[in-house]
């Protein structure tokens, strides 16, 4: 198979880190600069597009035959740009990306960043930043450069000499960093769903653009009703000053040492008259939902709608997508009653309305956000989800026979945890018994080795539970679900013994390996988890335990204690996710249209005439061969506009 590497430079008045490469590709001023590419192994040659270059015609050919591989890191930036420069729409089917490739090893997502961990001779080139600021962007009139908006290569020739440069040296990166990789080729079947993850971003979805345009309008004038309000009541310069604030409630007898939201929330119980209606003003004002109907503007395309909100294996540790641009992993949820009225309200403007009929105008306006992506004409949404997923293939994995007879059944798990737990008939545990909060916060918090802290970060007390109830429930939780716990110790040391003795180690449905410096633990599906360069330390529960290098909170490349529960996380979230991607595909192949997915959910654009939620979820529901044992289910519902049912 014959291999195209590519790498292109490019200029648009459109930022692209804020809108993405669609929005970015779909300006009238986005062009494509410079153009480097090499066959095989041969050297690296450039296009000089800015300059009147053109592309060689076996490059034209091989960008639009599928028998060529073409190879970028990041390909979708650069089969999309070159979409739009050839007019002609280039699937992915023949599109390697190397990101993709790394990312799959839970390397950096970045070249430079996999060209530092590999340490690969012809390292992307640091002074590439200043360059591509210069070219790439527009630039600020000036006096000096004669009032223009656009640096050209006459403006700078060697600068321009320097950029060509740096083009073909990412060329050279990705080749010598796909070469480094070539023992670990990404599997045929996730090439299969890469290229679906593709199809769904350049579909994208449907934006009321009115709706969101309105929505922004309507939170600047709330926001400038409640900040003239916060004046009037406190005289100070600056009402969205914590110090100002803070100086203001302390001499009014109220110390604070923070304005966070959860410490305002809990003063509004303790506080009355002006006080009480400046916090609430704070609270108000600190609201951000505004800012994803900004994304969207953003990043809305000239046909109406977004793209690009996905990035297949964004979250490189267990292969599951990552939200881009709007965020759509973490959407707020919507209780409105009346969320059809709150939303023709705010489309028409009528946003006096809003305030008096509902309790708070930014609530509104966060509960909408979801409801500014719509399906087309003479089509609807299905959304469907499974249901409780991680639960049911954590009880799978670790043979909790009788959590899975409740999935196999009737699927109330927080009833039955609570029954479990507290030996009560499930019969005399309803929606609005103590005790299924209690089975629900301990589901939520423990699955995953979490003790009393996690149950209090979940809002365990917040809920009503004492500080001396917490242990105890951690007890009874883990004494219902021994083989769990048992689960993530055998899983702990089975993965320590595959480091230190380098041999193959097997647990229920998982297994674990070392290769060339990488601990793999091979999924039920196949795929592997990588874990770079792991080390037996002594960690901090002062016993010995596993690190590795990886992507760390910090998003800095350093080394990671890890642990029996945690793996068990890693394990049950990736498995959870190559479910998904299969339901997708299985979807897809039956003829649907996913324009967007959520976490565990899918959503879909069918025509008004066609399908049923319930074929919809039947197909979800099917288990693969590797987990004909799982139970799954998946729920649905139809709308008109994305919402949570």
């Amino acid at each position: 198979m014959m291999y195209l590497s590519i790498d292109i430079e490019t200029y648009s008045d459109v930022d692209l880190t804020k809108s993405g490469v669609y929005a970015y590709t779909d300006s009238p001023n986005f062009e494509i600069l410079l153009f480097a590419y090499a066959f095989d192994d041969e050297e690296t040659k450039i296009v000089d597009l800015a300059c009147g270059e053109s592309l060689p015609q076996e490059v034209i050919h091989a960008l639009t035959d599928e028998n060529i591989i073409k190879a970028a890191f990041n390909a979708a930036f650069e089969r999309t740009c070159l979409s739009k420069y050839l007019g002609v729409y280039l699937p992915p089917i023949s599109w390697q990306c190397t990101a993709v490739q790394s990312a799959m090893l839970a390397l950096p997502l970045s070249l430079d960043g996999v060209g530092e961990v590999l340490n690969i001779q012809r390292k992307k080139l640091k002074e590439g930043t200043d360059l591509v600021r210069y070219f790439s962007l527009p630039c600020k009139p000036t006096k000096t450069n004669g009032g223009r908006t656009k640096n050209l290569p006459e403006h700078a020739p060697e600068k321009w000499e320097q950029f060509k440069t740096y083009c073909i040296r990412d060329v050279d990166a990705e080749r010598e960093i796909r070469w480094k990789l070539r023992k670990f080729p990404i599997p045929e079947n996730e090439m299969v769903l890469y290229q679906l993850d593709q199809e769904i971003n350049d579909c994208g979805i449907l934006v009321d653009r009115e709706l969101v345009s309105r929505a922004v309008e309507c939170d600047l004038i709330y926001k400038d009703k409640a900040t003239t309000r916060a004046y009037e009541l406190t005289g100070l310069i600056n009402p969205n000053s914590v110090a100002q604030v803070k100086g203001w409630l302390s001499e009014r007898g109220v110390e604070v040492d923070s304005l966070d939201k959860k410490i305002v929330k809990g003063l509004l119980e303790e506080t009355d008259g002006e006080v009480l209606e400046v916090l609430k003003l704070r609270l108000l004002m600190a609201k951000t939902s505004v800012k994803k109907y900004e994304a969207i503007e953003r990043s809305v395309c000239s046909n109406g709608r977004v793209h690009g909100l996905l990035q297949f294996y964004g979250a490189n540790r267990t292969g599951r997508w990552a939200g881009r641009l709007v965020q759509v992993q973490n959407l707020p949820q919507n209780h409105l009653p009346d969320l059809t009225l709150a939303r023709e309200l705010v489309k028409q403007g009528r946003f006096e309305d809003v305030d008096l009929l509902f309790d708070s105008t930014p609530g509104v306006l966060s509960e909408l956000i979801r409801t500014a992506f719509v399906p087309k004409t003479e089509t609807r949404f299905i959304v469907a989800d499974f249901s409780a997923i991680e639960a049911r293939v954590l009880a799978w994995l670790s043979d909790e026979k009788w959590r899975l007879d409740v999935f196999a059944s009737h699927g109330k798990i927080y009833e039955a945890s609570a029954s479990a737990m507290f030996g009560v008939p499930i019969e005399e545990i309803d929606k609005g018994s103590p005790l299924r909060q209690k089975g629900k916060i301990a589901e939520l918090a423990l699955g995953y080795g979490g003790s009393v802290g996690a149950l209090a970060s979940m809002g365990a007390l917040d809920m009503g539970l004492t500080e001396e109830e917490l242990q105890p429930l951690v007890s009874q939780w883990r004494n219902a679900n021994p083989h769990i716990t048992k689960f993530w110790w055998d899983i702990d040391a089975a993965a320590i013994t595959a480091v230190r003795e380098k041999r193959e180690m097997v647990v229920g449905r998982v297994r674990f390996s070392y290769k060339s410096g990488i601990l793999f633990a091979t999924l039920p599906s196949g795929r592997k988890l990588s874990y770079i360069k792991p080390r037996l330390e002594m960690n901090k529960f002062g016993r010995e335990g596993l690190t590795f290098e990886g992507v760390g909170d910090s998003k800095k490349w350093m080394r990671i204690e890890t642990y029996g529960p945690k793996l068990v996380e890693n394990i049950v979230q990736a498995t959870s996710r190559d479910l998904l991607a299969l339901a997708m595909l299985r979807l897809r192949n039956n003829g649907f249209d996913i324009v967007m997915h959520v976490h565990d959910e899918v959503v879909l654009e069918v025509p008004n005439d066609q399908s049923s939620v319930e074929e919809i979820c039947e197909i979800m529901a099917i288990a693969p061969e590797w987990a004909d044992s799982l139970p799954l289910r998946a729920d649905g519902y139809e709308c008109n506009y994305y919402k949570k049912d």
